[in-house]
């Protein structure tokens, strides 16, 4: 096995022998993985000088937009519109964090998904839309068909560009935790609730504007059409839209490296994509009269929301398919039980052996069995990469390191997931393997 580059890897790499003390020599110090080495100033190299700029940048961006859209809708209007918007963050923030619960990835690349979406994408979307349209309606001297072309071909190519910022810096400087398709639908899906989230208070609070000046109130009322079109007919629009740049990116990440064309090509081709939909959303009521909405909804909005629904799911199956056939090498070589691997591949499973372990030794044995998962599902995933010639020169390092997490653990854990893997029907004993002899890095030469 070379360290030189991913392309002298083996298309499957030998397992390295157990020791009862094995040496982990190729870890260094302070391990920081990363998939592509980047030379940068100095003055970008501290975590808390790039974290400041950006904390900086998404404040501004959120004083800035709140207060546009409080001058838009006046006080009232944005509580009102404040208090209606949030309500469906909640039930798209749970169900994207589901998906994400097989290797789940940090919490602060979510944050900041929806930070963006919320923030400074809208921030960006008002402002360019604004210009665009009034732009428009100057060279044409037609306010109306500005309002209507700005509708459907400006903001769908303005909003969806800058929320596929978002995606495309956490692929950028987040590569460890970005490596499929599940992760590209779960970071687009937090950055466009956050961006839907920021929209609907502009909405809703205009429409609340609205009713106060005519006078009307209750379900006949503006702000009541507008909750139920935007809120609960279609808390899913933006995310929708955006989940498919989302899904090139993570189809990009699962390219190998030297397919540099592919892994342009195809978050630009789901980008535009993302364009399309939403340009075809905007302007159905235009396109195809006052019932375009409806038709448009019902014939293609709602299949290709359940396509996406199965495709995320059958992702996220695959990722637990996966963790179970990549794990079996390490459990012949005897890093892990022989029931290990199905347990570790299994969600009910992975629960009742946190639980099991927490009744026996407490709360700190429940955690250690929780990152013992975290790390064994990694190693999975870095095997899995190996195969596909995704990995950097770095890993055989990246797999030392983790084998030493789970070989720490392993105690604790071990006993657990073989408790919930026979009390869930997984118990699984491995077949023989002739691959996982010869190279061991963890001996001292």
């Amino acid at each position: 096995m070379s360290e030189s580059s991913p392309q002298h890897l083996p298309p499957h790499p030998a397992v390295p022998a157990i020791d009862e003390q094995p040496l982990f020599d190729a870890v260094p110090a302070r391990a920081r993985w990363r998939y592509k080495p980047r030379r940068v100033p100095r003055f970008w190299r501290s975590r808390a000088v790039r974290a400041g700029l950006l904390i900086t940048l998404l404040t501004l961006s959120a004083l800035a937009i709140l207060t546009l859209v409080r001058e838009q809708t006046g006080t009232h209007g944005f509580l009102i519109g404040l208090c209606l918007a949030i309500l469906p963050v909640p039930l798209m923030a749970a169900a994207f964090h589901w998906l994400d619960q097989v290797e789940p990835g940090p919490w602060r690349n979510l944050l900041f998904a929806f930070a963006w979406g919320a923030f400074a994408a809208a921030l960006v979307a008002i402002i360019a839309n604004s210009f665009a349209i009034r732009w428009i309606a100057i060279a044409t001297a037609d306010p109306a068909g500005a309002d209507t072309l700005g509708a459907t071909v400006i903001a769908p190519v303005v909003e969806e560009s800058a929320k596929a910022a978002a995606i495309l810096l956490i692929f950028l400087f987040r590569r460890r935790d970005f490596t499929g398709i599940v992760d590209g639908v779960v970071v687009a899906g937090f950055t466009a609730t956050g961006f839907a989230f920021t929209e609907n208070i502009l909405y809703l609070g205009t429409a609340f504007g609205e009713d106060q000046e005519i006078g009307t109130s209750g379900l006949g009322s503006v702000t009541a059409a507008t909750f139920f079109v935007r809120i609960v007919m279609s808390p899913f629009a933006h995310p929708l839209f955006t989940v498919l740049t989302g899904i090139g990116f993570g189809i990009a990440a699962l390219a190998a490296r030297r397919q540099r064309i592919r892994r342009v090509a195809l978050p630009l081709l789901g980008l535009a994509l993302a364009m399309g939909m939403h340009a075809l959303w905007n302007g159905s009521s235009s396109l195809f009269g006052p019932f375009g909405f409806y038709a448009v909804y019902g014939a293609f909005m709602v299949p290709v929301f359940g396509l996406l629904i199965w495709l995320a799911i059958w992702s996220r199956q695959r990722e637990l398919r996966t963790i179970s056939t990549q794990l079996r090498a390490y459990a012949a070589a005897g890093w892990l039980t022989s029931d290990e691997p199905h347990a570790l591949s299994s969600m009910q499973a992975r629960t009742m052996a946190r639980d099991f372990a927490r009744r026996a030794q407490g709360p700190a044995a429940a955690h250690a069995v929780s990152e013992y998962e975290r790390f064994a599902t990694t190693l999975a995933f870095l095997r899995h990469r190996a195969h596909r010639g995704t990995v950097g020169p770095d890993f055989v390092a990246r797999e030392q390191e983790l084998l030493h997490h789970l070989w720490q653990r392993k105690d604790v854990a071990g006993p657990a997931l073989t408790y919930a893997a026979r009390a869930t029907g997984r118990a699984w004993t491995p077949p023989p393997y002739r691959d996982y002899g010869g190279y061991n890095p963890y001996r001292s030469s």
